[in-house]
């Protein structure tokens, strides 16, 4: 299977999935010379329902939509989305400030990532997604990182790191947090899904909002980061904006 139908049955996968849970890629436009972060959440209950997100220049964070109603904030509301000079970075946790803390104090993605677990949501044991795109290596690196509950004893962290080989232009690495609906729900499994990622901005923010479950999809946010100038700009969709 060459490139363009892998990408295209992996998108399909996506698009057939209940529950992919929150979800993360990076890849090259196919029009612009500009890399594209996406990052998604999506919830069954009303607390994972109760939340937007918001753009603050170059951060993307998750925020309550009613303080009221929020359980679980510790893991429900974080910073998605942060920006050192020529890395950004991305996660479905708080552990995005873990890595950006660790890098401006000189250590390494790998490192700060050694200090964190996966979630404690027993039974579910979300696992931590986490990706950093590194544009001082010309056209740019993307490491990404799943920290996931051991299936010998989810009391313990296994830990997978990824490091791909150049992307062409037009293609993604995603990861998500699980595989489908189920109670408790499974984690997702496998290597990195290659992914499209056709059309500007907008555009990839419209395909992949869509390929979402409309009953459980919450929000969407899209990052471009321009290759030769290295500044970005954040797109954000919300579904829900009051209660």
């Amino acid at each position: 299977m060459d490139a363009n139908a892998l990408a295209a049955a992996n998108f399909e996968l996506l698009r057939d999935n209940p529950y992919p849970g929150r979800g993360l890629v990076i890849g090259r436009s196919s029009v612009e010379d500009a890399w594209l972060m996406i990052y998604w959440i999506m919830g069954r209950s009303a607390s994972s329902r109760n939340r937007r997100f918001v753009a603050a220049g170059t951060t993307l964070r998750t925020e309550p939509i009613d303080t009221r109603q929020m359980e679980n904030p510790e893991l429900l509301i974080y910073d998605a989305m942060l920006e050192l000079p020529s890395i950004y970075l991305v996660s479905n946790g708080d552990q995005t400030r873990t890595i950006y803390d660790a890098l401006l104090a000189g250590s390494s993605f790998d490192a700060a990532l050694e200090k964190r677990e996966r979630e404690p949501d027993a039974p579910h044991y979300t696992p931590r997604i986490s990706g950093m795109l590194d544009l001082q290596t010309f056209p740019g690196r993307i490491t990404l990182s799943i920290l996931k509950a051991s299936k010998a004893n989810p009391a313990n962290t296994d830990r997978f790191t990824y490091r791909p080989g150049k992307l062409p232009r037009g293609f993604a690495m995603g990861l998500t947090t699980y595989r489908g609906d189920g109670n408790p729900l499974p984690s997702f499994s496998g290597d990195p899904l290659l992914l499209p990622c056709a059309g500007k901005a907008e555009a990839v923010l419209d395909t992949y909002w869509n390929a979402l479950n409309a009953d459980n999809r919450v929000a969407i946010a899209v990052k471009q980061i321009s290759v030769q100038e290295g500044t970005s700009r954040l797109l954000v969709r919300n579904r829900f904006t009051s209660q």
